[in-house]
């Protein structure tokens, strides 16, 4: 396939205003600009077409402009745009509502709106400190939760998150997220390694460090998001959950990137058969409407009127979005999800047999991620040679995100078709395949 000239002069001249009045500190990594899109394609201003194999973060859950969406918005629109959270509407009642029955506990969940996924862990951080009355913290290395001084504590993926903005909030330590494929910690005969991860939290952080008594909660997203697209081992989720209930401590799962339908379930803690105590959720809620939720078993959420609040919770055309992307996702892309993350976890990996430089694939629905290796050996991570994968692949058409040191996302809208899953994952080979060459590694054989 040969490369298009990227980027084309209208996407230039855009690059180069934006350049003049916008923050600098947004990681843009190529110069893609938007022009339109519909489903899993966009086009750029330029008028060239591309696959879209990350959904804008794994945002755009129905695909981008779904009628339905896009309908729902505008008939709220006509009506209202904006009431505050300090008064009522029927959109915001029935979004919550809607949690409340998807919600993976066996008690009723109870909702507080934002228009973000951090905001929503500042949300569950406040209230585990309200309702325990303790003031500690445990998350995990490789961990995303944010960019707030809360959420931004618990971030563990790359030290740029913090580094200028020391100091950070108080009482938050790390254990290591449980890597299946790059274990740090040495495991005991018959034990699973999720289950030694949670050994050397009780062990190591609440016997030496942190007295469990003024632990509030344990922070952790049920797949790493920008940690790797990880999956933890089965046996971690049990033990942390029994963990969390031996000594009282809150159990609060970040489903902001693997929930609504991602992983062909709702949430992705639902794979591992575990009930958390509070749940976080956004980008996927509303394709692509600013939107977040911190949802809790309602004797959790047990908070006095106006110890928490904002201006913007439950805005009517993000409510009018998400309970739009909510239907389509329970009617029609949840079942999608599981089924084409299948088909396409196995076509990569025919074409990781093909590959040297991948030395994992891995993944639950359309939740997936490749990583590359200079070496399969050591699995000593190739991150130039993944940047120029996703360079390579955007030149020809398709749109990659990376994630953790030598890690691309794939994170495609939930209604995606195997025929683009194969159209995408063809210009994807071929990428690899180039940058392969460019580094001077040599094709496996099968």
């Amino acid at each position: 396939m040969q490369p298009m000239k990227l980027p084309g002069p209208k996407a230039r001249a855009l690059v180069k205003r934006d350049s003049a009045v916008i923050s600098p500190s947004y990681p843009r990594g190529y110069p893609f600009v938007m022009d339109h899109g519909k489903g899993t394609e966009v086009w750029d201003a330029d008028g060239n077409r591309f696959l879209d194999f990350m959904a804008g973060i794994a945002v755009v859950s129905t695909g981008h402009a779904h009628p339905k969406v896009v309908k729902a918005i505008q008939q709220q629109a006509e009506k209202f745009i904006h009431i505050s959270s300090d008064f009522y509407h029927e959109g915001w009642i029935k979004l919550a509502e809607k949690l409340a029955e998807i919600a993976p506990f066996d008690d009723y969940g109870v909702s507080f709106m934002t228009n973000s996924g951090t905001e929503a862990v500042e949300t569950a951080i406040k209230l585990a400190r309200y309702h325990t009355g303790r003031s500690n913290f445990i998350g995990f290395t490789g961990a995303f939760h944010g960019r707030t001084m809360g959420a931004v504590t618990f971030t563990a993926s790359k030290p740029k998150y913090h580094k200028g903005f020391y100091p950070l909030m108080n009482g938050v330590l790390h254990a290591p997220f449980p890597d299946p494929y790059r274990p740090i910690l040495d495991r005991r005969k018959g034990e699973d390694y999720g289950e030694t991860v949670v050994r050397y939290i009780e062990e190591q952080i609440l016997d030496h460090i942190l007295p469990p008594e003024e632990v509030a909660g344990i922070l952790v997203e049920p797949i790493q998001g920008e940690g790797g697209y990880i999956v933890p081992p089965p046996g971690f989720f049990p033990a942390l959950r029994e963990l969390c209930d031996k000594y009282d401590i809150m159990l609060i799962t970040d489903e902001v990137q693997s929930g609504m339908g991602r992983t062909g379930e709702w949430w992705a803690i639902e794979h591992f058969g575990v009930e958390p105590d509070i749940l976080t959720t956004a980008k996927g809620i509303a394709s692509g409407m600013p939107l977040g939720a911190c949802i809790a078993r309602r004797d959790i959420m047990d908070w006095e009127k106006g110890s928490h609040g904002n201006t913007f919770g439950g805005n009517p055309i993000s409510c009018a979005a998400a309970l739009a992307t909510i239907e389509l996702i329970e009617k029609e892309y949840l079942q999608n999800a599981a089924e084409v993350g299948q088909y396409t976890l196995n076509a990569l990996a025919e074409i990781q047999m093909r590959h040297p430089s991948i030395g994992d694939v891995r993944g639950i629905g359309l939740m997936i991620g490749v990583e590359f290796v200079t070496d399969r050996e050591t699995k000593e991570p190739a991150d130039k040679l993944q940047d120029r994968v996703v360079d390579l692949a955007f030149e020809r058409g398709l749109l990659l995100l990376g994630c953790s040191k030598s890690v691309i996302r794939i994170a495609p809208p939930l209604s995606i078709s195997t025929s683009e899953v194969d159209e995408g994952l063809k210009i994807f080979e071929e990428a690899v395949t180039l940058a392969e060459k460019e580094f001077g590694m040599r094709k496996s054989r099968k």
